[in-house]
This record gives C-alpha cells, sequence and structure tokens, in this order.
C-alpha cells in the first residue's frame, strides 16, 4: 500500500491505495467520479480519457503513483458550476452523443485537441486525432461537428478573457 496525494478537479485529495491501482479506478472506486468509464481495460476505446497536468490520458493506463503530485481533471470537473464548458454544450447541442458511453472521454480528448490546435482545426484532422476513441452508436458525424463548432466556441471565450 501506498499514500497517493493529486489534486482532483481542483480539490487536494490523498489515498492509500495498492501500487498497482490504476488511476481509472482511483477516481471511480476511491473518489466516486464515475463520469470516467471503464470500456475496454485494454487502453482502445478512450472512454476513460482524463486530462492530466492538462493533457488527455486514458486512465486505464496510468498506476496511481505515476499521477502522484499531478493535476487530474475529469468530466466531472470542466464545467463551472451549471454552466456547462462549450465542449459539453457543443456536443449536446450537435447532438454528438446517442447512448452518452463514450460521450465523457470523447469531450476530455476533444477539448485536448482544441488545446492543441486551437482554430486551425478541420474535419480531416478532427478525425484523425479521435482514432483513439470508439464510439459504437454515432458514426462520428456529429461528433466531429460538435468538436468544429466547439473549437470556434472555445475561441470566442478566450478572446473574451
Amino acid at each position: 500500500m501506498s499514500t497517493v496525494k493529486l489534486t482532483v478537479n481542483g480539490k487536494a485529495v490523498s489515498a492509500d491505495v495498492e501500487d498497482r491501482t490504476l488511476l481509472v479506478h482511483l477516481l471511480r472506486d476511491h473518489l466516486n467520479l464515475t463520469g470516467t468509464h471503464v470500456g475496454c481495460d485494454t487502453s482502445q476505446c478512450g472512454a476513460c480519457v482524463v486530462h492530466i497536468d492538462g493533457r488527455a490520458v486514458k486512465s486505464c493506463t496510468v498506476l496511481v503513483g505515476q499521477a502522484s503530485g499531478a493535476n487530474v481533471t475529469t468530466i466531472e470537473g470542466i464545467s463551472k458550476g451549471d454552466e456547462l464548458h462549450p465542449m459539453q454544450a457543443a456536443f449536446r447541442d450537435n447532438h454528438g452523443l446517442q447512448c452518452g458511453y463514450c460521450t465523457p472521454g470523447m469531450i476530455m480528448s476533444a477539448i485536448d485537441i482544441v488545446t492543441r490546435y486551437g482554430g486551425k482545426l478541420d474535419e480531416d484532422t478532427v478525425r484523425s486525432e479521435l482514432e483513439g476513441n470508439i464510439c459504437r452508436c454515432t458514426g462520428y458525424h456529429n461528433i466531429v461537428k460538435s468538436v468544429l463548432d466547439a473549437a470556434a466556441r472555445m475561441s470566442v471565450a478566450q478572446a473574451a478573457e
């Protein structure tokens, strides 16, 4: 057992866990942050994507000890109170989800994509960047549309700050 200290969604967290504990299990089982999903257990689907120190990472591939001292943001930590993050709003407005299982990971990956590319995104780039995220329902068209819409919203929001 090890004591791990990190910041999750802006709050300091300390947990005693086995050294082999994956970050996804700390989030879900110890911190009750169940928006981060376990989809495949093989890092193929992307349902478990969170941000570690601002970068999208599949949390099923990270041992908790590797995240010690890091700043972790989950899907629960991206909205501001009742106000949805622009990516969440774009997914809602553009019907970028159906069953919703992949949605948290898609949204976290998409935020990372927009952060890295800024306003220089096109459909081909979004599709290529989302290859590590699997959706079994939508066919991706509305997901791509959502990401492009959110990229514009996020640029406007950043310009206003």
